[in-house]
């Protein structure tokens, strides 16, 4: 408490800190204003160590770029002073808006004020943007009072079209493509909310104000243009061919970092060792852009000589000549046969480079263990940057499309080393047995009950087939919430284990929705990421749970007092 002038403020600090894995925390709140106030804290004068922030409902998480860092925050968190912090102030946004939802009569019945007056209410007030969530671009705005307060939609829209203006909960929204919700559809806008060709995607980030204008119509948003990653260019005269994606193949870096405030998950490689161990054999630099693929079946041809190494899930690599090619007995002067013989497959091993001649063709077979494969080519494969990095994003569509039949990939210079290296061993993939993966309970362990996190480390787990990049689907016993009702949105991280009400766990990867509504019982520790990725379909996990890895759950002073106080009444 302060005492000024004969008066008692109450001083604004962070409720509590609740480890989220090892390399982030997770900070409580009292409400939208210190979410703000901690935020643009933040934002300005960042922490030891601090990577990105991310604010919620009535938490903001940090990441840390180590464990050593994530455990110094929660007392430094705790001891910041909220209080004379002001919201962040961006930018008025004005978005003219056309009041035809379909949702409309009934949230006028729903608060009371009938049609005119819900239409009055949400353009007779300034909207702050508090946080990014859901997809890129779509903003959680909370208004100056609690007028429009209503509930989700009890059965969500399997499609929602761009541009809908919805209300669920404290929130005003605005879809900025077309996707599932549930939220209640009040209007319709033309204004773009995402839009890569800007230099700010978002038309409102967090700390924007947003004022809605009630127009008759709006401008018909014409077709979004091609991005950098799509646009027609001529065709390299250097690179690779893709003959068949197999399963399915992507173009992978290390992911764009530090963009949560947009609604943009970092993405990037599964499994991140393994697109080192393959950029480091033939010379690149780490972060170079390879093709990551699931399950074997990729073929690729050269265009022109090419350097490549294939590391990861351990698989056949077979070169075929280029048709009609011939022995290099053709060329042997001292060869008196008079007979040429074809040019023969050969193979080439694992984690080693090789030399893929011009109109030679690459096949990578079934893996024997593991999933996911990646094919390096010397100088990274040169696809367009979004937001800093060439991943393809497969929640958001941001980056590279799927690559398919006949696409020609051109070869970049990304470049570290003017040698390649030597063969290297890889680590065990995981096979027919059980991968056992360490987490960290939390942050919202206290939703399950004892027996719960007994089930959750005391049963194994199977990958089903709806599992992708977004997060591993797993099938057991599931796991009883002690708990009702709905946990307010809060950030994420790739291995958090989401448990949604039906209790079978779903385990997030790097194409993770940023934030989330149902409870995070466990995340897997950080190193042990690359490992989850490579376990197949059907193969099994078992958790194996070390809450003493975690750092404790850390409780401001003044709520620890306050708790004591209210229980000796």
């Amino acid at each position: 408490m302060i005492e000024t002038a004969g008066e008692t403020l109450t001083a604004h600090k962070v409720l509590s800190v609740r480890p989220v894995g090892t390399r982030a925390v997770l900070a409580e709140l009292s409400g939208t204003p210190d979410v703000l106030a901690l935020q643009t804290l933040l934002l300005e004068s960042p922490l030891p160590g601090q990577l990105d922030v991310l604010a919620a409902a009535q938490t903001v998480m940090v990441r840390a770029d180590s464990p050593a860092a994530a455990r110094r925050m929660g007392a430094l968190l705790l001891e910041l002073d909220l209080t004379a912090q002001s919201k962040q102030e961006g930018g008025l946004v004005v978005i003219d808006t056309v009041y035809d939802g379909e949702d409309l009569a009934e949230v006028g019945r729903l608060t009371g004020l009938g049609t005119d007056g819900v239409i009055e209410a949400h353009t007779g007030q300034i909207w702050t943007v508090a946080f990014a969530g859901f997809a890129p671009g779509f903003g959680y705005m909370v208004g100056e009072n609690q007028e429009l307060e209503v509930p989700r939609r009890s059965s969500p829209r399997t499609a929602v079209p761009t541009g809908s203006v919805a209300l669920a909960g404290n929130y005003s929204a605005v879809y900025p493509r077309k996707s599932p919700g549930g939220w209640q559809l009040i209007g319709r806008t033309g204004a773009r909310l995402w839009d890569l060709n800007r230099a700010e995607p978002a038309l409102a980030s967090p700390g924007h104000r947003v004022q809605f204008r009630a127009v008759r119509d709006v401008v018909a948003m014409a077709p979004e243009p091609a991005s950098a990653a799509e646009a027609p260019a001529g065709e390299p005269d250097s690179g690779l061919r893709i003959v068949s994606p197999g399963l399915q193949s992507l173009i992978e870096d290390l992911g764009r970092q530090g963009h949560s405030a947009l609604g943009v998950s970092a993405a990037g490689a599964l499994d991140r060792a393994s697109l080192r161990r393959a950029n480091r054999l033939v010379g690149n630099s780490p972060s170079a852009a390879a093709i990551e693929t699931v399950a074997g079946g990729l073929r690729v041809q050269a265009v022109g000589d090419q350097v490549l190494a294939v590391a990861g899930a351990p698989s056949a690599l077979t070169i075929d000549p280029p048709s009609g090619a011939v022995s290099d007995a053709e060329s042997d002067p001292e060869s008196d046969s008079g007979q040429y013989e074809p040019a023969r497959q050969r193979t080439v091993p694992m984690a080693t480079p090789f030399a893929l001649l011009d109109g030679e063709t690459l096949t990578l077979g079934a893996p024997g263990a593991g999933f996911r494969s990646y094919l390096a080519v010397r100088g990274g494969v040169d696809a367009a940057p979004v937001l800093g990095s060439r991943s393809t994003d497969t929640m958001s569509g941001i980056g590279p499309v799927p690559l398919a039949a006949g696409q020609l990939l051109a070869s970049g210079d990304v470049v570290e080393s003017g040698v390649v290296a030597h063969p290297e061993l890889q680590p065990e993939f995981p096979g027919a047995g059980v991968t056992v993966l360490d987490i960290v309970l939390g942050p919202r362990a206290d939703w399950f009950d004892a027996s719960a996190l007994e089930s959750l480390c005391g049963q194994d787990w199977v990958v089903k087939p709806q599992s992708n990049r977004v997060g591993m689907r797993l099938d057991g016993t599931p796991l009883e919430r002690s708990r009702q009702g709905e946990l307010p949105s809060e950030g994420t991280v790739a291995g958090a284990i989401q448990v949604p009400p039906e209790g079978l766990p779903v385990l997030f990867l790097a194409d993770h929705p940023i934030t989330g509504g149902y409870p995070v019982i466990g995340v897997v520790v950080d190193h042990q990421l690359d490992l989850a990725a490579q376990v197949p379909i059907g193969g099994s996990i078992r958790f194996r749970c070390f809450p003493d890895q975690a750092f404790p759950e850390r409780t401001s002073p003044e709520q620890t007092s306050s708790e004591q106080t209210s229980q000796e009444k």
